[in-house]
């Protein structure tokens, strides 16, 4: 289900905790399969459950409830704008129109070509940076105009 390397960072994340509450790595060890596989099928919250030792809604639970998570195939680049209310007063849902327009897409959509898919994001932690979105949930960018939003979107290859 997931290669070797993929469950030796699981096991360097279960090494964390106490022997008996290996459960608690179901984030990083969530976060790891979608790294892997780019989202997170039933049949990999299954077997994370499983490796785990916890109920699979259990680790339902956790991957429907953080956005960061992948339910669905996502396009290679997925960008996540926040648009809660400190980045929507600087220009955040401005910068996400800009990009639909841009790509084309609405919300939770992705580009014909698989390159991108648009997400709504909430708080990144960095208001004072607004507009910002993530990219891949690692890389955030602050400050989104659309002249770096064009300057993002070419370099990522639209």
């Amino acid at each position: 289900m997931l290669s070797a390397e993929a469950l030796k960072k699981i096991d360097r994340e279960i090494a964390k905790y106490p022997a008996d509450q290996k459960q608690s790595a179901v984030m990083s060890a969530l976060a790891i399969a979608q790294s892997e596989k780019g989202w997170l099928a039933t049949e990999t919250m299954d077997f994370i459950a499983d490796y785990l030792g916890m109920p699979s809604i259990a680790v339902y639970e956790v991957a429907t409830f953080y956005n960061m998570y992948n339910l669905k195939p996502v396009g290679r680049y997925k960008l996540t704008v926040c648009t809660n209310l400190p980045c929507a007063l600087s220009g955040g849902n401005q910068a996400a129109d800009y990009i639909k327009q841009r790509l084309g897409i609405g919300f939770n959509e992705t580009t014909a070509d698989g390159l991108f898919t648009l997400k709504e994001g909430e708080c990144m932690g960095a208001c004072g940076d607004a507009p910002v979105l993530l990219v891949n949930n690692k890389r955030m960018c602050s400050f989104m105009t659309e002249s770096q939003i064009d300057q993002l979107l070419e370099e990522l290859g639209e």
